[in-house]
């Protein structure tokens, strides 16, 4: 049962949202200060940092030993104190970071933000006298899952526990040794035992995570057997946005490897990781983890994460956001770029972390592209053309590690469809939330199956493309009962390629389901006063089309369903205004045209019938819809 129906049940919510308690965000050193706005309190919590760009070892700060005090997980190295990181109430602040391990020039960073939370998170510091055990409550946090003590007065190592573990046996965080019987801490039940004779007195500092499986938590940590192939599935009933994996049992060992959604874990590409165990600089060599609506893949066929004969144990945390959106402009906003300089631009101002952009050339005869966070931001699709994901160009959106980042994208320079010095661009950013938006990457089978989705409510518009090889851009719309394709201008068919539930897309045959073959669906809904998928019928004058919105439409996909017509497309950043409008096509590679098709209404949009040919308002003709707030 996912969220959307436990609400509707009478269930209670969640005690936290995830982006209540957890962030990982990209961002630039600047050698000075800067705030990292990340929703996140952290008047009570712990910030992990490491450059990504370069070899400088992790940093960890917490408001329980006081935010100037530094230890790497790294490293056996005691605290040192470093005026470098403050947490606030929604993120944390930087200063110099002179060492070049928070804030440098002009390095690149992961932040992982974690607030003490029940069910999720706890830190605490803690002495340890001397002819006593030590014992620490974790009852907060429901099960622990992971936990891992350092001293912070002295050189010492990280001891980690994890619920997966070979009962008495512990890892180290800072090495990749596999587990060993060390029994310098123990876990029974919730209670943490510093144990006498064993660890060293002094005063130690515990981070400690929860397992929570129920249907609404928000972090798992459990295990997996190897299996040397690639697709070895671990299910969590949710889709992860941060995952580390360490092996624990083998004839050799790997490094603690930590991915995340923000810095690059897509299905089917490689994947940027970072070693916890180590100052390395992040690498993507492999196709290591591929994320699904219920859980991850281990991809490579090998090495540090899949080996047979194996043990690995991870820590998993849910990807948000997981409340329902109130405002359209949480999961749309667009952009208009001017000319470029032919160089790498940098595009600000979304207002959150897309997830899917689509760029388009105003005034040049060009495709219209889409990359998606989940399949990797040098992943293009043309809506205009059958080709597959593999014709891809790596000057294209994506060639450098910051394509998808915290408000917005970058672009790299040297190609004229994303950044000439004579072109006008239109880009549109989405955002996957439950009830209006969702992507999903699957492999088809040849057979019938469901594959899982997280929108919450069946599908009312789906729009399929084939990855790996050239064919149709397959679209159901489930208010007129048709199927049909985005890459041509022909009249839909009666019934479905596919049926849809509120928990995933019943695939049958070979359409949309080639076995072996690679797909991503784009799926929309219905969410009052944020979106609409509806249909009308033309009337060969005037109509309003109520969307139950109350200040109009921002983004409008119309087609004629049942004769020949374009996708087209109006925003409100170009103008939605009473009188003549641009619109661009996603069948099409022309530049934007002008006319007075649509015009603006509170309730939704106007649609007006300029011209019959246009299939835009005719009169008989059935029409489908998307409109977002």
């Amino acid at each position: 049962m996912n969220l959307l129906q436990l609400l509707a049940n009478g269930a209670p919510a969640p005690a936290t949202n995830i982006e209540d308690v957890f962030s990982a965000y990209t961002y630039t050193g600047n050698g000075s200060t800067q705030t990292i706005t990340n929703g996140v309190d952290l008047t009570n919590g712990m910030v992990w940092i490491k450059s990504r760009s370069n070899a400088v070892d992790h940093e960890i700060n917490d408001s329980v030993r006081g935010w100037t005090k530094v230890h790497h997980p790294n490293t056996t190295d005691a605290q040192y104190t470093a005026d470098r990181v403050a947490g606030i109430s929604t993120g944390f602040n930087l200063t110099s970071g002179a060492a070049g391990e928070t804030n440098f020039s002009p390095y690149t960073y992961v932040s992982w933000s974690f607030a003490q939370a029940n069910n999720f998170f706890h830190v605490s510091s803690n002495v340890k006298a001397a002819g006593v055990d030590k014992t620490v409550d974790l009852s907060a946090l429901g099960t622990v899952g992971m936990v891992a003590v350092k001293r912070t007065d002295a050189v010492g190592s990280w001891y980690v526990f994890h619920r997966s573990c070979t009962a008495g046996k512990l890892l180290y965080l800072e090495q990749t040794a596999a587990e060993a019987t060390l029994g310098h801490i123990t876990v029974s039940g919730t209670t943490l035992t510093l144990e006498d004779g064993v660890i060293a007195d002094g005063t130690y500092i515990v981070y400690a995570w929860a397992h929570d499986d129920s249907d609404t938590g928000l972090i798992q940590c459990g295990s997996y057997s190897g299996t040397s192939a690639a697709g070895n599935v671990v299910t969590l009933g949710f889709e992860p946005q941060w995952v580390m994996i360490k092996e624990a049992t083998g004839a050799s060992t790997g490094g603690w490897f930590t991915f995340d959604n923000m810095r690059g874990m897509p299905v089917g590409g490689v994947d940027a990781y970072i070693s916890a165990n180590a100052s390395d600089a992040e690498a993507s060599p492999l196709d290591l983890i591929s994320p699904t609506a219920t859980g991850f893949n281990l991809q490579y066929a090998g090495g540090s994460t899949n080996t047979t004969g194996r043990t690995y144990i991870y820590l998993a945390i849910r990807r948000g956001p997981m409340a329902l959106p109130t405002v359209g402009t949480q999961v749309y906003n667009a952009n208009l770029r001017s000319p470029g300089s032919g160089a790498t631009t940098t595009i600000t101002g979304v207002g959150f972390p897309p997830d899917l952009a689509i760029t388009k050339s105003r005034t040049n005869t060009f495709h219209m592209f889409f990359y998606d966070k989940l399949r990797g931001g040098i992943a293009r699709l043309v809506s205009s053309s059958t080709e597959s994901e593999s014709d891809v160009n790596t000057n294209y959106l994506g060639a450098n590690a910051q394509t998808f980042g915290m408000d917005g994208v970058t672009i790299p320079g040297g190609y004229s469809e994303f950044g000439s010095v004579s072109h006008n661009f239109l880009d549109m950013f989405f955002r996957r939330y439950p009830g209006v938006f969702d992507v999903v990457c699957y492999t088809g089978t040849g057979s019938s199956h469901t594959e899982n989705h997280n929108l919450g409510v069946a599908p009312e518009l789906s729009i399929v493309k084939e990855r790996s090889n050239i064919s149709s851009w397959e679209v159901d719309a489930t208010g007129v009962d048709k199927h049909g394709w985005m890459e041509i201008t022909d009249a839909f068919s009666a019934g479905h390629n596919s049926t849809f539930t509120s928990t995933g897309i019943v695939l049958s045959g070979s359409i949309n389901n080639t076995n072996g073959r690679t797909f991503v669906a784009y799926l929309f809904a219905t969410l009052a006063g944020v979106s609409k998928v509806g249909t009308y019928t033309g009337n060969g004058t005037t109509q309003t089309i109520n969307c139950g919105f109350t200040a109009g439409a921002r983004f409008v996909l119309m087609k004629c369903t049942s004769n020949i017509g374009d996708w087209f497309v109006w925003d409100s950043t170009r103008g939605i205004v009473a009188g003549a409008d641009s619109y661009l096509k996603l069948a099409s590679t022309d530049p934007e045209s002008t006319d007075d098709t649509i015009d603006p209404d509170n309730s939704g949009f106007i649609v007006n019938c300029v011209e019959a040919s246009l299939n835009q308002n005719a009169n008989g003709r059935t029409y489908i819809y998307l409109a977002l707030s």
